[in-house]
């Protein structure tokens, strides 16, 4: 796998640096090479074969619809020519009220991460906050950097303190909606990271998942954020419209920042398909639809919540607001087993620091396949 693994053992009391706010579960990097580590490689992807219903991986499965598939295959009639990526750039600043200069596409948000950990050599203190996607860490790791840990806390639902970030991180790195946990962090709180001389990292990879009633838009997002200093802000299309195949997203920004990122960027890093789905996915008709998704999404993530309520000793973690849930299961791994032989694929939890072999992740799908999988789990806990 990719990256140094890293990560924590049960029951071995971590380390504090002098310093650090009192209580908080900053994990330091002597720790971390000093005990057996987590698979910062593992991905969804993996969890998935043939036969098996694909509740690993946070990915929409529907057709696209004419408004996004239209400009994909017309793309294909000049792929002679290179990519042109000013209108896609374009498109995407007018969505989140920004200069162009302020967004920078990249091949899917796992190269920002990469783009990040390249360009930024030069920080001393970085800082991940876990439970999240491992591909920031392995990332950082895999370009030298030394990586801290601050561990959200289960007992608490996942939820952010920003006191427990060290004051002197020069680079933080936050998921919101964080991945795996669901976790919807207050704006405010992720907010209350930003400082100068910091480089604020916010993984918006979900944010078009997630809805509020009564609140327009994506409720806790700071992609229109242009105040706060040495934010970053990474974003993914390939979750809610199927497309990671194809691999889009982008950073926004402020320009010296972004500049320094698209530095180390190889030339023309973005196809033309992509780019063409980029310009669509940023329209009116686009973020409707997002829209109108992130509420039917609402709708089914609640059923599942509500069907998992109901088998003996599963504990859905805080409070879900994307595209997948996390649950707690005493023998989870074995479960895992157990659904694979019975037809069913969900996300293994012990590769993410902060979890261990009791958690497993499971995607938000429609109606009848949670009651299927449901069903399905419970005959398996109560045999």
């Amino acid at each position: 796998m990719r990256g140094q693994p890293s990560g924590t053992v049960p029951g071995v009391e971590v380390p504090f640096r002098a310093g650090d706010p009192a209580g908080s579960d900053v994990v330091d990097p002597a720790d971390l090479a000093a005990h057996p580590q987590h698979d910062l490689g593992h991905h969804g992807d993996v969890e998935v074969g043939e036969g098996l219903v694909d509740l690993a991986v946070n990915v929409r499965r529907a057709p696209l619809p004419p408004w996004l598939a239209g400009p994909i295959t017309d793309s294909l009639a000049d792929l002679a020519s290179y990519p042109d990526a000013e209108p896609a750039r374009a498109a995407v600043a007018a969505r989140h009220d920004r200069d162009p200069d302020e967004v920078l596409l990249t091949a899917g948000a796992a190269e920002g991460f990469v783009l990040i950990a390249q360009a930024l050599r030069g920080v001393h203190r970085p800082v991940v906050v876990h439970p999240q996607f491992t591909e920031p860490e392995a990332a950082l790791r895999a370009a030298g950097h030394q990586v801290e840990r601050v561990v959200l806390d289960a007992a608490d639902g996942f939820r952010l303190d920003p006191a427990r970030v060290p004051a002197d991180a020069d680079l933080v790195m936050i998921g919101n909606p964080t991945n795996p946990t669901s976790v919807l962090h207050p704006a405010g709180d992720v907010a209350a990271l930003a400082r100068p001389g910091r480089v604020l990292v916010v993984d918006e990879a979900f944010a078009d998942t997630t809805a509020a009633p009564g609140r327009p838009g994506e409720p806790e997002s700071l992609a229109a954020r242009r105040d706060l200093p040495g934010l970053l802000v990474v974003r993914s299309l390939t979750k809610t419209w199927g497309l990671a195949g194809l691999r889009i997203g982008y950073l926004l920004g402020a320009p010296e920042l972004l500049a320094r990122l698209a530095a180390v960027q190889p030339l023309w890093p973005v196809s033309s398909p992509a780019l063409a789905a980029a310009a669509a996915c940023a329209g009116p008709v686009a973020v409707e639809a997002e829209r109108a998704i992130a509420a039917q999404l609402t709708a089914d993530r609640d059923h599942l919540v509500a069907r998992l309520a109901d088998l003996p000793g599963v504990r859905v973690a805080g409070r879900p607001a994307s595209a997948f849930v996390l649950i707690h299961l005493p023998g989870a791994a074995a479960v895992r087993v157990r659904l694979r032989e019975r037809g069913w694929a969900v996300r293994r939890g012990d590769t993410f620091p902060g979890l261990g072999p009791d958690w497993l992740r499971v995607a938000v799908r429609d109606r009848a396949t949670t009651d299927a999988f449901t069903r399905v789990l419970g005959e398996i806990l109560e045999a």
